[in-house]
């Protein structure tokens, strides 16, 4: 029997159209869940602008031709020394004159031009010079040194003390107070969000304002301030978990939310923190209805590969915990949920495998151009869950969550898919099936198999 060419995703190849509601309804910014690398799992606060660099060359030539495209600078990169964290009080900061955090000279040399500081310019060309995108990460409010330097707000006639809120600190957080919700405050966004707009950002992932605690008014204002820049530039809240009962609210404000704490490369533990790939599956069921062009739940990084030199949580710089199974079911969970799909792993140092798992065409089909995904069983220790593909295939993934193998068999149907015989490929690996009418599969502990289905 002739076999029907499969639309896939991957190396060389184009992504699969949107479909016509799709891309009639499809927003300029994140039409599709945003990928690419950030450098917190690797390099915690003490990323510097020669590491930087480095990563985004290895993800020039190993991820993007699979559609990873931005890379996205982390936490600290105002510190001038990040190794004090645990001292909030021997802290040090780089700021301009209007009280904006700007890229410590020391750590990022390039944005020091004929003697002044002139922010992440250079390194956000240099960016998208490689056909990528440029990312940063603050965490909301305003510095606490600005305030006490009673700083004035550039293009305004406010200073920072009428902006701060100095009764609103974040829990975990030294660095800034919050912002008041009156026209001060939105100036203060306004100036920063002018600032970054002209360093080129495209992605802003903003810290402690989707939870503990979720500052809808902070939130309001940066969306205000991101179009009043002039530039398209996603937004990103963390950390988790969003409230569900916010929902609609960080669906019109935002492009992507987390919908849990941090996740880190553990399979499961007793702890509370941190997150773990078996704790997201029922966060990641409660969410999927909500993702869609423009707006995508957040399952958080993937800490895969090398998690070096200076990972923030963990037993020191190590090779990921996840055994090669954990990590396949972490990334085809991703994918069904149609999360972002940001790499934790320092990439100079990816090695074939962690490639191969982070490029596999099904995978990144599933989650790129999946038009709807959902639970659909979790019977003890198995789970499933299909998606919706475009030109009328579906996608099913089975997953064993415990710790004992298990054989799995049931007729599609019965998993809300259309009767009928199918052409089945197994996206991990690489089998086919012609004239399937049902799923039979045996999976290992913490194993996952997911299959692409295609009329026959």
């Amino acid at each position: 029997m002739k076999l029907t060419k499969m639309i896939v995703f991957g190396i060389g190849l184009a992504l699969a159209p949107l479909s016509q509601a799709q891309h009639a309804a499809a927003p300029k910014l994140a039409p599709r869940p945003p990928m690419g690398w950030n450098s917190w799992d690797s390099y915690g606060l003490r990323v510097n602008e020669q590491q930087f660099r480095e990563n985004v060359s290895s993800l020039v030539s190993k991820l993007k031709p699979a559609g990873y495209d931005y890379a996205v600078i982390d936490e600290g990169w105002f510190l001038k020394n990040p190794e004090s964290r645990p001292h909030p009080e021997l802290l040090q900061y780089e700021l301009d004159a209007n009280g904006r955090y700007i890229p410590v000279p020391a750590r990022f040399p390039s944005a020091l031009v004929n003697g002044k500081n002139v922010g992440f310019t250079p390194v956000g060309r240099w960016v998208h010079s490689q056909g990528l995108k440029f990312g940063i990460h603050i965490v909301r409010g305003i510095p606490r040194e600005s305030v006490k330097q009673n700083l004035p707000i550039e293009g305004s006639k406010f200073t920072v003390t009428d902006a701060a809120d100095q009764t609103d600190a974040c829990p975990w957080d030294p660095t800034n107070w919050g912002v008041k919700d009156t026209p001060a405050g939105q100036a203060w966004y306004d100036a920063l969000l002018k600032q970054y707009a002209s360093w080129g950002v495209d992605f802003l992932k903003v810290d402690c304002i989707s939870d503990h605690p979720y500052k809808v008014s902070e939130i309001k204002q940066i969306k205000l301030a991101i179009q009043r820049s002039g530039r398209p530039i996603v937004l990103s809240l963390s950390p988790g978990p969003t409230a569900i009962e916010h929902a609609e609210e960080v669906i019109s404000l935002s492009q992507m939310w987390r919908i849990s704490n941090d996740i880190w490369d553990v399979w499961e533990t007793k702890a509370s923190f941190p997150r773990t790939v078996k704790d997201q599956f029922a966060l990641a069921a409660q969410w999927s209805k909500f993702a869609g062009p423009g707006h995508w739940p957040d399952a958080d990084m993937l800490p895969v590969g090398e998690l070096r030199p200076s990972p923030d949580v963990g037993p020191g710089p190590r090779h990921t915990r996840l055994t090669p199974a954990e990590q396949r079911t972490h990334l085809s969970l991703w994918a069904f949920a149609r999360s972002p799909l940001i790499v934790g792993a320092n990439l100079t140092l990816l090695d074939d495998a962690t490639v191969s798992l982070l490029t596999n065409k099904e995978i990144l089909r599933i989650d790129q151009t999946a038009m709807a995904s959902r639970q659909v069983l979790h019977e003890g220790a198995t789970i499933v869950w299909t998606a919706d593909l475009p030109g009328g295939q579906y996608a099913v993934g089975v997953f064993n969550v415990g710790d004992s193998p298990v054989s799995f068999q049931r007729e599609l149907t019965a998993l809300q898919l259309p009767a009928g015989k199918f052409h089945l490929r197994n996206a991990w690996q690489g089998s086919e099936e012609l004239g399937a009418s049902k799923i039979d599969v045996t999976l290992d502990p913490h194993s996952t198999a997911v299959f692409v289905l295609q009329r026959n």
